[in-house]
């Protein structure tokens, strides 16, 4: 979750979304916004896309992302029908791999990285550049 994470979620729930399933690698801060939020706090980050139709995910880096997407219990084990919204600002090339193996499972994936911070989030003011590759860039 951490703080944009548990801010987005707040404002989500805010404004009508329900929030079903919340995770983060410290059990600790998933229980607590989870309570919050009346979520599940999820034990593995693969009961998320379990339980949610639409995952938005914000990690710190590309081994933080490739974690989520393709280590043990990762979202992807229930991917087929489901909405991924990346919002971490990660290299291009993790982008488009999880978005191939997303294609691959029968899910939609979006890059959208986001350009403001905490209180943007908590007043549902993020500028978020939202985008879907199509098909593999060439290199160069």
């Amino acid at each position: 979750m951490g703080r944009m994470g548990a801010n987005m979620a707040r404002r989500l729930k805010e404004v009508g979304y329900p929030i079903v399933a919340v995770y983060d690698a410290r059990p600790e801060a998933a229980a607590g916004v989870a309570a919050e939020l009346e979520a599940t706090a999820a034990e593995r980050v693969s009961e998320v896309s379990r339980l949610a139709e639409v995952t938005f995910t914000i990690v710190t880096n590309d081994a933080a992302m490739r974690s989520i997407y393709f280590g043990p219990n990762n979202l992807f084990e229930h991917a087929s029908g489901k909405l991924f919204v990346n919002c971490a600002t990660v290299s291009p090339a993790v982008h488009v791999e999880v978005e191939a193996e997303g294609a691959q499972r029968g899910a939609h994936v979006l890059e959208a990285p986001m350009a403001s911070s905490i209180p943007q989030a908590r007043e549902g003011k993020l500028y978020m550049m939202a985008g879907r590759r199509s098909r593999r860039l060439p290199a160069g």
